[in-house]
């Protein structure tokens, strides 16, 4: 009976992948990072299964190209959330053109080849786990409920694109003790772990933005140099609890936290403030990111309508802003320490609820 190299099973599973991420994106955005970073994978596990099942010189020369597409493609993915603005796309080419060239010249499975690959998979790994240490806020773009996951997601993500980088290093060594005797088996075991489970990490996060209307400005302010490099100073201080106290109005007034695709740089515009600003002034004010502090209003009105209407559960979890259950419960608990229909059974135990 013929076999199936393990790789092209993995490449079969990103591939069903592909076709849902398609089937439910919206009209008009078919072809997004995700489903680029997704398909790079499937032709990544593709080109392994036929390295391990051939030793074609091509396939040989071919490997490390789409492998170094990756980590650019990984970025992509979550930088697209951090502004709205364009961003050039040529830098992120140049790492892929080196590892054509040195592909062109030396087989595939020389020194400095590995070498190039670990250095391009150690920086972008760098550059998302430093991105991720900046939390949910770093997130400008991104739907504020879906800002903690996407930052989780960028953690693995980044730790994935290290762990290549060290198979790299496993490679060339095994290439200076054993000739590369090892390398194909190397190679395709770490891409039949590490790539599905980046993927799947990628393509479950939500990252495409959401669409962005022209959101109304309220008291535009002067951009000045501290927008860029908030300063803690009393002056700064000041300012920031202005600011605070022009969020709680608004949040009260018009409840913008209801939006479900409500965004950090959606929130500061409707305030007239760059959004580096507003999310250091609540930072710095109340210890929090403004995705927990808009979770906050959310939950305060999933608990209003919790004892004021007999709605079911999840239709108050749409209500309230919320787009996910799990976020939902997550929030929920971590500010009323119990779930929404305990939390609804405690009121009308205690006589507080809808008669």
């Amino acid at each position: 009976m013929p076999s199936v190299p393990l790789p092209f099973v993995g490449a079969l599973l990103l591939a069903i992948l592909c076709a849902r991420l398609i089937a439910g994106s919206e009209p008009g955005r078919r072809i997004t990072p995700p489903l680029v970073f997704v398909a790079a994978c499937t032709l990544d596990l593709i080109v392994v299964g036929l390295r391990w099942s051939t030793d074609l010189a091509a396939i040989r020369a071919l490997q490390p190209v789409v492998a170094a597409t990756l980590p650019p493609l990984a970025w992509l993915c979550f930088a697209g959330l951090t502004r709205p603005r364009r961003r050039a796309l040529w830098p992120h080419l140049l790492p892929v053109a080196l590892v054509a060239v040195l592909s062109g010249i030396w087989t595939l499975w020389k020194a400095p080849i590995d070498g190039v690959l670990a250095a391009i998979f150690l920086g972008y790994a760098a550059a998302l786990l430093r991105l991720a240490a900046r939390g949910p806020d770093a997130l400008a773009a991104a739907r504020l409920d879906d800002a903690p996951k996407s930052i989780r997601s960028m953690r693995l993500v980044g730790l994935l694109l290290a762990g290549f980088a060290l198979v790299d290093l496993a490679i060339a060594l095994d290439v200076a003790l054993s000739a590369g005797r090892h390398a194909v088996l190397i190679v395709a075991v770490a891409n039949l772990i590490a790539l599905p489970a980046g993927a799947w990490a990628i393509a479950t996060t939500g990252l495409a933005p959401p669409q962005q209307p022209a959101a109304p400005m309220e008291a535009p302010q002067a951009k000045t140099a501290q927008d860029d490099e908030p300063t803690a100073d009393e002056d700064d201080l000041a300012e920031d609890q202005a600011i605070i106290d022009r969020l709680d109005a608004l949040m009260r007034d018009r409840a913008p936290y209801r939006d479900p695709d409500l965004t950090l740089d959606r929130l500061a515009r409707r305030l007239g403030l760059p959004a580096r600003r507003l999310s250091a002034a609540v930072n710095r004010r109340l210890d929090r990111n403004v995705s927990q502090l808009v979770n906050d209003h959310r939950v305060a009105e999933a608990c209003r309508l919790l004892s004021t209407t007999d709605d079911p559960v999840t239709r108050i979890m749409f209500d309230a802003g919320f787009q996910t259950k799990s976020n939902f419960n997550r929030e929920f608990r971590r500010v009323t320490g119990t779930t929404p229909s305990g939390w609804r059974r405690d009121r009308r135990g205690a006589g507080d609820g809808v008669a």
